[in-house]
C-alpha cells in the first residue's frame, strides 16, 4: 500500500466521519452533546481541507474546472426552484 492510497482511505473515513458528525449535531436536543459534537465536526473538517490539499499538492486528488456558463445555468436552475 503506498502514501496516496493510504491519504485516498484517510479521506473517505473523514468524509463518513463528517455524516455522522452532522446528523448527531442536528438530531441533538442536549445543548451541551450539540456543541460537543459541532466543535468535533469542524475538526474533522479542518482534517479533511488539510488532508485535500495535501492530495492535491502532489496531485493525488484531480478536480476539474466547470466552465463558468455551467456554473451559471446551474445557479439559475436552482434560484429559480426556490
Amino acid at each position: 500500500m503506498n502514501d496516496q492510497v493510504l491519504m485516498d482511505n484517510y479521506l473517505l473515513i473523514l468524509k463518513s466521519c463528517v455524516e455522522v458528525y452532522v446528523h448527531g449535531t442536528l438530531e441533538s436536543s442536549n445543548l451541551d452533546v450539540k456543541k460537543l459534537l459541532n466543535n468535533s465536526l469542524n475538526t474533522i473538517l479542518d482534517s479533511q481541507k488539510n488532508t485535500y490539499e495535501l492530495m492535491t499538492k502532489y496531485g493525488w486528488y484531480q478536480t476539474n474546472n466547470v466552465e463558468k456558463n455551467i456554473i451559471n445555468d446551474t445557479l439559475t436552475k436552482v434560484k429559480s426552484k426556490n
